[in-house]
């Protein structure tokens, strides 16, 4: 695949990191994504979940504060179709690597670069965060070695499932060699914008591995939210989303999913797209990123947590 402009060239990037976390979405989302990002010429990391799909034990989040109000704004049934919802409770959850293993080589086969997104997508959002280094460490090689039955070579980088980990979660990824990760977010203001542009990219304390956090607002964080008096539709969402690149000159790490953006949303994403090239941004993959921070002197937090406009809960992000 050719690239947008060299390895070298001083236009900022637009790291693609796409997150893959239902059987559906492996087998209608990924395929789909793959020719719109070829015909784009754009690179983009796909993060696969390996192992069974248990979408449906998500409705457990039903007490939680905000799930209602992020249900009712995005559609979850509309996007993700009521069979998913129901893996893990009324119908058994599929094994994703071993009956999507095909999809997920294609993805590799058409030059794009893959990593692991998590073993067990809700199992792993639930507990991770207070869960023992034992059962981290498991959870973690079973889709390493998932992974490497699939593609036949180690996975070179992770993208936390719902931006949670732990500490020993960020240890893990020292054992596992990688290089690089994007396993949190930037904090962001209501309006989506970054509050302290200089926490991005950075190392978590006893980690070598660099992040590379989610920098942008995704669709179902803004979807029908009202920002700065305006309501946010899908007619006017991808216009948002371009005005908080537009002339910022600065590297992005944008998350899609392949449920939304590789399905009903695509539209959208291809909006995005064309306007993120026009800004002069270089659509990358993660490891386009690596490629270009990995010498610069990067600042080291302590693990630790804070909320996202738009998202029920905490998540991963530099320092609070």
């Amino acid at each position: 695949m050719t690239a947008l402009t060299s390895p070298n060239s001083p236009a900022p990037l637009l790291t693609l990191k796409i997150d893959v976390d239902t059987y559906r979405g492996t087998r209608e989302g990924v395929p789909n994504l793959v020719r719109m990002l070829t015909r784009q010429r754009a690179h983009a990391t796909f993060l696969f979940s390996l192992g069974p799909d248990h979408t449906g034990w998500a409705l457990r989040r039903a007490f939680k504060p905000g799930f209602f109000k992020k249900v009712s704004r995005t559609s979850v049934v509309e996007h993700y179709g009521i069979k998913t919802l129901m893996y893990g409770v009324l119908l058994p959850g599929p094994d994703i690597g071993r009956r999507c293993a095909d999809e997920m080589r294609a993805v590799a086969a058409a030059g794009f670069e893959c990593g692991i997104h998590t073993w067990d997508h809700v199992r792993w959002q639930d507990r991770v965060r207070t869960a023992s280094p034992s059962w981290t460490t498991r959870m973690m090689r079973f889709a390493e070695q998932r992974f490497n039955q699939v593609f036949s070579h180690p996975a070179a980088t992770h993208g936390a499932a719902g931006w949670q980990m732990n500490a020993h979660a960020f240890a893990e990824h020292t054992a596992a060699g990688y290089a690089y990760a994007s396993d949190g977010r930037s904090l962001l203001r209501e309006n989506g914008e970054l509050r302290n542009p200089a926490e991005t990219p950075y190392r978590v304390q006893g980690s070598a591995c660099i992040q590379l956090p989610t920098t942008l607002p995704t669709l179902d964080e803004l979807l029908g939210r009202t920002i700065d008096g305006v309501l946010i539709t899908t007619d006017n969402i991808a216009a948002h989303l371009l005005k908080l690149t537009e002339g910022a000159r600065r590297d992005h790490v944008y998350t899609l999913h392949a449920e939304l953006e590789g399905q009903k949303l695509a539209p959208i994403f291809e909006q995005l797209l064309t306007g993120w090239k026009a800004q002069g941004y270089r659509l990358a993959s993660m490891a386009d990123h690596y490629d270009k921070v990995k010498d610069q002197p990067l600042p080291v937090f302590p693990v630790s947590w804070g909320e996202v406009p738009g998202r029920s809960g905490e998540l991963i992000v530099p320092k609070v």
